[in-house]
């Protein structure tokens, strides 16, 4: 008689729902991965509305309502191994953005004075509506986290190892490498005097996008895609996170890093490059500003900057 399957729960909290499609995006592999794993539980994939007991759980996506923290303790309570699966769950992703504005702002924003949206009857939902929490927090601020897989959504390399390295009792193989690893463009010292705004023309597909002008953050971001935005002419925004020493060292940071490599390589001065980082902080920031290692940081003055920005 062959060995039981590993039992295998889902959940996605506030997110959009792209790392759930990539979890069946295996190729291939999808058939190496059910021979081992029967998905039990899964929003997209299942009828299962309970929590059954489970091996290995995979929640994805951000703590925003009520209704996410109770669903996140109940996979927690009913699984052995929790995954926080996907940028959104390891550092508040996308919806992190929204630290940047009160709850009462976005409400207002996107019920009562919205300019795309006829809001005249001037209604809030509130039935059936989860709470919405003062601020939003990545997946391990509320329950143990055993294993981080990141990526916007994760690439399926990542997701087979992920996997088959609980299945198997073994460390995944990911490496703490930024996308640069994975990026044959070439970096060289260039008269580059302006910042390049991405909608500027054609880079270069053979020279650093920092060498050229373009703000790029494969350097400072972790590698958990194999660059497939670099090598297909575009510059890494940044979406499977920061690099380790970005989140642990209090003394680096994403843009004085960018700006110490991108004006040793140009003529653009580090200054111009970092005011100009800010000035977009929401952008630049975007995947990991709800990670308390990048919001607690004594340089990180979102607010500050949007401040500043909307004043011109």
């Amino acid at each position: 008689m062959s060995e039981a399957k590993i039992k295998l729960n889902t959940e996605w909290l506030s997110v959009c729902g792209g790392c759930h499609v990539a979890l069946v995006d295996l190729h291939e592999k999808i058939l190496d991965v059910m021979k081992v794993i029967e998905i039990q539980r899964s929003p997209l994939l299942t009828d299962e509305k309970g929590y059954p007991p489970a091996q290995i759980g995979l929640i994805s996506g951000s703590v925003r309502t009520s209704h996410d923290r109770e669903v996140a303790k109940k996979m927690r309570e009913s699984c052995d191994k929790i995954i926080a699966y996907g940028t959104c769950a390891v550092y508040g992703g996308i919806p992190g953005a929204a630290l940047a504005h009160t709850a009462e702002d976005i409400i207002d924003r996107v019920y009562l004075n919205n300019p795309s949206t006829d809001s005249s009857a001037k209604v809030v939902p509130n039935r059936l509506v989860p709470k919405m929490d003062a601020k939003i927090t990545p997946l391990d601020e509320v329950i143990d986290v055993d294993l981080y897989l990141t990526g916007c959504p994760p690439h399926a390399a990542y997701i087979f190892d992920a996997l088959m390295s609980l299945v198997n009792g073994r460390d995944p193989r990911a490496k703490t490498e930024s996308v640069c690893a994975k990026c044959k463009r070439v970096m060289k010292k260039t008269n580059q005097s302006e910042i390049k705004s991405v909608m500027a023309g054609m880079p270069d597909e053979e020279m650093c996008f920092l060498s050229q002008g373009y703000i790029c953050l494969g350097s400072v971001t972790l590698n958990r895609c194999a660059a497939p935005c670099p090598q297909n002419n575009v510059v890494c925004t940044g979406c499977n996170g920061p690099m380790p020493q970005i989140l642990t060292e209090p003394n680096r940071d994403i843009r004085t890093e960018i700006a110490a490599r991108m004006s040793a390589m140009t003529q653009i001065p580090s200054t111009d490059i970092i005011s100009e980082i800010e000035k977009s902080a929401k952008s630049y920031y975007a995947y990991a500003m709800a990670s308390g290692m990048i919001r607690n940081k004594p340089t990180f003055f979102i607010e500050k900057w949007i401040e500043e920005v909307e004043k011109v």
